[in-house]
């Protein structure tokens, strides 16, 4: 039977903090004397009233107190925790794994069948043990080498499926005989083909993507496409970055460059050259001698010399880390590099007026070679290009192939510095503006292609920045810190791999490569393995009517890191 003691001594602990809270709010008594009444402490009173004035305490529907009836695990469920222990799985972690298979269970359940198993607890593990990072976040499985046979009926999604667009075109260039010839590093775990396709998937999805997030490490696609469980982590890429020199990276880029000379996918008679200004990092050493790289937004960037192929605007060769000074001196490497790959034929080399002054175009002509440059316009040439008046009007076509009409002056004149005559154009365009002042060695060609191609060429500086922009994983926010030298390398074999897919793309021929990427390569997809082959099958999308019109039928249909057919499904 009930009496008074029920309300002054309860038994239940939401009944306690009931009558507790009633005395405060109610009959207005001291915390402390609350306290001492229902065994609380003053402290604990404060944070009843403010977890009840907060509504985080509901005493609507009170919690049954009590023994709780245990939940009944069957045979199947208990032989399931007892093998996942055995993997040396915590109770959380079963717990979860048992939800996945639609089983639900609490960790108490879990744990109660661990110890009637035989089971003790597990040894405290570090986070990184566990597999997470000290913020939460959840670490990447160690990379290592796989065959196609470990994910054999596999099936899952993948964020950055769209690179297997790209396999065709990387078994078509041959690069893993490229990598054997540039003779790049090999290390024990993973091979170099592995290290430069895990690469070349981040090149390919662009930083923009890449940059603020470490997600392609948790992609199983992406790894695949490296033939591998996963991507390398980014110390490791890193690391195999710089274990790179100078010698590597150029015999990468010459070993590349010939491999695409014998597909004839460069022109190569009028060379395209640019300055543009990359990031530099320091390097330095810490109290073990162990080298580190910084990456901070004062450090002074560096330029790189870029070479482009005129007609087809694909990259030929990338100088980064250069001085000013010592630009006319690296383009006679680069001379010497293109002899070396195509022989017989010099290029027209077509570069602005502040690569070279008129002492430099010396060195060029001495050494045979023929070049377009502008000439820097003052008020003086200004005063005589308007007293002009044998015009002659060409028809020339611009980046797109569209017909323009400008208007040419052509003349023989000498300058200070430069031995010989030089031909000089004055070319007006359509809209009006101040003429430009073109100077050229070559006395023999005809005036319609030399104001073509410079014409052309105010369009290179456009399309070298926003490959830049796109491909650099040197990025500020980008997790890893790629070799400068080897991340321009890759620059220019990425390039290379989204003009080969332009050119298959019925209405896309001139689009760049972060368009391409909108249009085609971001998204979803779904891959599967079976039976000795790799499908990927991507959604539904407005442009897969143009993915389809491919004749995929006539490349290598070869997944580059495992070597297995590679099946493309557009639904």
């Amino acid at each position: 039977m009930y009496d008074k003691t029920f309300f002054t001594d309860p038994k239940f602990d939401w009944q306690r903090q009931y009558e507790a809270l009633r005395a405060s709010f109610m009959e207005r008594a001291t915390l402390g004397t609350i306290a001492q009444r229902f065994g609380y402490s003053p402290g604990y009173m404060r944070l009843l009233r403010h977890l009840f004035k907060q509504g985080k305490i509901d005493f609507s529907e009170p919690v049954p107190e009590g023994k709780a009836k245990r939940r009944r695990v069957n045979a199947e469920v208990r032989n399931q925790i007892r093998h996942w222990r055995q993997k040396n799985h915590s109770s959380t972690e079963i717990a979860e794994l048992l939800a996945q298979g639609g089983v639900m269970i609490s960790v108490r359940t879990v744990e109660r069948v661990l110890a009637e198993e035989g089971f003790g607890k597990l040894p405290r593990r570090t986070q990184q043990q566990v597999g997470f990072m000290a913020k939460g976040g959840r670490t990447s499985a160690p990379a290592s080498v796989i065959s196609l046979a470990d994910v054999e009926g596999e099936r899952f999604s993948s964020a950055g499926a769209g690179v297997f667009l790209f396999a065709p075109f990387l078994a078509r260039l041959g690069i893993d005989k490229v990598i054997r010839a540039a003779g790049l590093p090999k290390h024990q775990v993973i091979p170099a083909t592995s290290y430069l396709y895990s690469f070349l998937a981040l090149k390919l999805l662009g930083t923009e993507r890449y940059a603020h997030v470490a997600v392609p490490s948790f992609d199983q696609g992406l790894g695949l496409f490296a033939g591998l469980n996963a991507l390398p982590r980014c110390p490791a890429m890193s690391n195999y970055s710089y274990e790179l020199d100078e010698v590597h990276v150029l015999r990468l880029q010459q070993v590349f460059v010939k491999h695409c000379h014998a597909l004839s996918l460069y022109d190569g008679r009028a060379i395209n050259l640019a300055l543009h200004t990359m990031p530099r990092y320091r390097e330095k050493e810490d109290g073990t001698k162990r080298r580190t790289v910084t990456r901070v937004k004062n450090d002074k960037a560096t330029l790189t010399l870029f070479a482009q192929d005129a007609r087809t605007k694909l990259m030929l060769h990338v100088l980064p880390e250069i001085k000013r000074d010592e630009v006319d001196g690296h383009v006679l490497s680069f001379l010497s590099f293109w002899r070396g790959v195509k022989q017989g034929v010099d290029p027209m080399l077509i570069f602005d007026a502040r690569f070279a002054s008129f002492k430099q175009l010396a060195i060029f002509d001495q050494a045979g070679v023929k070049f377009i440059t502008l000439r820097r316009r003052g008020q003086r040439l200004l005063t005589q290009a308007a007293q002009l008046t044998d015009w002659h009007t060409i028809a020339i076509s611009d980046e797109y192939q569209n017909p323009v009409t400008v208007s040419a002056h052509e003349s023989r004149i000498t300058i200070r510095g430069y031995p010989g005559p030089l031909r000089q154009i004055v070319a007006r365009g359509p809209k009006g503006g101040h003429p430009q002042f073109i100077l050229s060695n070559d006395l023999q060609a005809p005036l319609e292609q030399l104001v073509a191609h410079h014409a052309r060429r105010r369009y290179v500086e456009h399309h070298i920045a926003k490959s830049a922009k796109f491909f650099d994983l040197n990025a500020l926010s980008s997790p890893i810190l790629v070799n400068e030298e080897f991340d321009a390398a890759l620059t220019m074999i990425a390039d290379t791999l989204y003009s080969m897919l332009a050119e298959t793309l019925t209405g896309f021929e001139h689009s760049d490569a972060p368009t391409l990427f909108r249009q085609f390569i971001h998204g979803e997809a779904t891959i599967e393995a079976k039976e000795g082959e790799v499908t990927v099958r991507f959604p539904r999308s407005a442009h897969n009517a143009t993915l389809r019109q491919v004749p995929w039928h006539t490349l290598p249909m070869v997944v580059p890191g495992l070597g297995h057919k590679l099946n493309l499904v557009f639904v």
